[in-house]
């Protein structure tokens, strides 16, 4: 049976498989010093591009895998051939305009490439807003052709919102979406259909967890999960209810692929492929190890009916909901990576601003902006344990972030007041008192949902009052007062 393999333009003259292959699993298979032949597992990807999978997606620390894409590329007759998708994901800290282009070179040299079809960015900490330079550094290569196109990956509805207000043109965001994982669904889909922007989401098989293998199986232990994906994925269970509320989603699975006569991992990738916004599914590979290659042909074959969907739908109404937005499992608690902690991936946070003490004892925070030096102050004061912030705008350097999107100021506001908080020892869950000034009155309903998106369950002390303030550009001011508890 000739199959049509689904494509999705993920941006004017550029398309994808919709069925995207994952590398990620070449840094699992170099585990302990284990060294990949190179040339054979570059030929182990032609197998993929012959049955219409043309698209890949690596990362600059995925192992050996943009070395082994690059051998694979140099093979091509074409360069339409294939697509493929990378990331940088620098290290938490300062990154500098020459960190960005270095890092943009080390991947087409590895990739034998002159251009990067899509680069994918992490950005680790945003109360830190050197992520927001590197993304402004990026567009600049981009605009100078080294970069196709500008994605985002485990971005958060918030941040993302930042990003479109501010300028920065980005097609896709890669994060988790699964039957497990149902976080992209909500606020993060409404903003992506309204900006254009497609999701390219993994975890849609939750490391192997979402087939027959797991079916009516006893709650496995530590010893018995093999692979860092399988760690992973069973914090996540834990997180919506335990085994047992997860072996109910799986019979109800199972119902629907033995109607349908299909596999398990098939009703679970083709649910998560139906749901508005999502351009494509990553579905990892071990090179020249284990292939389903056939099994993933037939996602295109069928489509879920009303009663599937319902059915299924009903069995994820009984799920917890995972906490948080997209990608919070890489910024805060409960972290559900495969250690449960982000020791496998970064050493340190550092803060973000440098806290200078003066002769008087009290510490100091300056952010940089144009304001702090023309007025004379500083971005924030401590004394003991109490920390005041001064009125915080959308400004960073000389740039306005956020554009004329009030709620997308204001997470930026929030998030440059968070990084004062870290760069004192604190959190943002110390303050205690918050005012808001808005210029116009019609707009405080997005400013203030985005105090609440941030502070609900911090719940400070607030006043909003209308007030014109300095810069007619400027949709929101803030100032805090925090309180650090003692550790």
């Amino acid at each position: 049976m000739n199959t049509t393999i689904e494509r999705c333009e993920l941006a004017s003259g550029f398309s994808i498989s919709r069925i995207l292959t994952g590398l990620w699993q070449i840094g699992d298979m170099e585990r302990d010093d284990h060294h990949l032949d190179y040339e054979a597992t570059a030929a182990a990807m032609s197998p993929y591009v012959e049955a219409g999978f043309t698209t890949f997606d690596m990362a600059d620390h995925y192992g050996s895998a943009e070395e082994i894409v690059g051998l694979f590329r140099r093979q091509q007759s074409s360069e339409n051939t294939v697509q493929l998708l990378t990331k940088w994901v620098p290290k938490p800290g300062i990154a500098t305009r020459e960190d960005v282009q270095a890092a943009v070179k080390r991947s087409l040299e590895r990739m034998q490439v002159d251009r990067l079809d899509l680069l994918q960015f992490h950005a680790w900490n945003y109360a830190d807003p050197n992520w927001l330079d590197c993304l402004f550094w990026l567009q600049e290569l981009k605009e100078q052709g080294l970069i196709r196109h500008l994605g985002l990956t485990n971005f958060d509805t918030a941040h993302l919102r930042i990003i479109v207000h501010s300028g920065i043109e980005v097609v896709s965001n890669q994060v988790c979406f699964s039957l497990l994982d149902q976080r992209p669904g909500g606020g993060m889909t409404e903003l992506c259909l309204e900006h254009g922007i497609k999701l390219l989401v993994y975890g849609t098989v939750a490391g192997g967890f979402l087939t027959e293998h797991w079916l009516n199986k006893p709650e496995p232990d530590g010893k018995d999960l093999e692979t860092w994906s399988q760690q992973k994925y069973r914090r996540f269970i834990n997180e919506v209810g335990g085994w047992e509320v997860f072996q109910n989603l799986l019979n109800t699975v199972a119902n629907v692929a033995q109607r349908q006569g299909i596999s398990m991992a098939n009703v679970a990738c083709r649910y998560i492929l139906e749901q508005p916004a999502v351009g494509g599914i990553i579905i990892g590979a071990r090179l020249g190890k284990s292939e389903h290659l056939q099994d993933n042909l037939r996602l295109f074959q069928f489509s879920l009916d009303e009663t599937s969907k319902s059915e299924i739908g009903a069995a994820l109404a009984k799920l917890q909901p995972v906490p948080g937005d997209c990608g919070d499992e890489y910024r805060k608690p409960p972290f559900l990576t495969a250690t449960g902690d982000l020791s496998h991936h970064v050493d340190t946070i550092p803060p973000p601003y440098l806290v200078e003490t003066g002769a008087d004892g009290r510490g100091r925070v300056s952010s940089g902006t144009i304001w702090e030096e023309i007025a004379g102050y500083c971005r924030a004061v401590r004394r003991g344990d109490q920390i005041w912030i001064a009125g915080t705008t959308a400004t960073h350097g000389d740039r306005l972030i956020g554009g004329e999107d009030p709620a997308a100021q204001m997470h930026f506001v929030i998030d440059k007041i968070e990084g004062v908080l870290q760069s004192f020892g604190g959190r943002l869950e110390d303050v205690v008192r918050t005012r808001i000034y808005v210029p116009y009155l019609e707009k405080w309903e997005p400013i203030a949902r985005a105090h609440g998106e941030r502070f609900r369950h911090i719940l400070p002390a607030n006043t909003l009052i209308q007030a014109s303030l300095v810069g007619k550009e400027y949709l929101v001011e803030m100032d805090v007062d925090a309180i650090v508890d003692p550790k």
